[in-house]
C-alpha cells in the first residue's frame, strides 16, 4: 500500500502539461488545436465550445483544477483563454505565483522560460491594441454607412462593404446576433448566409 502511494505521488509530482482548446461555436472544429496539444506533449486535454466573452467555461475550470506547482497550461493561442489583456495578464500572474507555466504553441511563448513572461506581456499589449483598432474601424465603418443612409429598413441585399463590417462585428464577438441583425435590418438566417458566403471566398 505504501509503495503504491509513493509511486502515485512521484508520478504526479513530475511536471505535467495540461492542454486547453476552445472554439466559439459548434460549427467550428477543435481537431487542429487538439492535434497540436497532443503533439506538444499534453497528458490531459480539456475543451469548450463557448464564446471567449462568456464567463462560464466548464472544461477550462476543470483544467485549472488539475494544475499543480511545476505544471504548465498549454493552449493553441492565448486568445483561447481570453480576449482582453487586462483580464489575461492577472490570470498569468496568478499562475506564476502558483508555480504554473503557460505555453502558447503557435506564438512560441513559454512563461516558464526566463524571458517568457516579459515576451508574453509585450505580445499581449500589442494584440489588445490591434483588437481595439479593429473595433474602432468597425464602429467608424458603421457610422459612415449610416451617414450614407445604407442601413435600416428591411432590405436583405447588403453591399460588399456592409458584408465586411458584418463579418468584423461577428468575429470580434463584441456584438450579439440580435444586435447585428438589427443593425443591418436582416434576419438571423440571412446573417449566417452572408457569413457562410464569405467563408467560401
Amino acid at each position: 500500500m505504501n509503495l503504491q502511494y509513493r509511486f502515485i505521488y512521484k508520478k504526479r509530482a513530475q511536471k505535467m502539461k495540461i492542454g486547453y482548446a476552445r472554439v466559439s461555436t459548434d460549427k467550428q472544429t477543435l481537431d487542429l488545436q487538439i492535434d497540436a496539444l497532443k503533439k506538444a506533449g499534453c497528458e490531459k486535454i480539456y475543451s469548450d465550445v463557448v464564446s471567449g466573452s462568456k464567463a462560464q467555461k466548464p472544461e477550462f475550470e476543470k483544467a485549472l483544477d488539475q494544475l499543480r506547482e511545476g505544471d504548465a497550461l498549454v493552449v493553441w493561442r492565448f486568445d483561447r483563454l481570453g480576449r482582453v489583456t487586462r483580464q489575461l495578464l492577472p490570470f498569468v500572474e496568478d499562475l506564476k505565483n502558483k508555480g504554473v507555466g503557460l505555453i502558447s504553441i503557435t506564438q512560441n511563448i513559454d512563461t516558464t522560460r526566463p524571458d517568457g513572461y516579459m515576451v508574453f506581456t509585450i505580445f499581449s499589449a500589442i494584440a489588445e491594441n490591434e483588437r481595439n483598432l479593429l473595433i474602432e474601424r468597425t464602429k467608424a465603418g458603421l457610422e459612415a454607412a449610416r451617414a450614407r443612409g445604407r442601413f435600416g429598413g428591411r432590405k436583405e441585399k447588403l453591399s460588399d462593404t456592409q458584408v465586411k463590417i458584418l463579418k468584423a462585428m461577428h468575429k470580434s464577438e463584441e456584438h450579439s446576433t440580435a444586435e447585428i441583425c438589427a443593425t443591418f435590418g436582416i434576419s438571423r438566417p440571412t446573417m449566417y448566409r452572408y457569413l457562410r458566403a464569405t467563408e467560401k471566398r
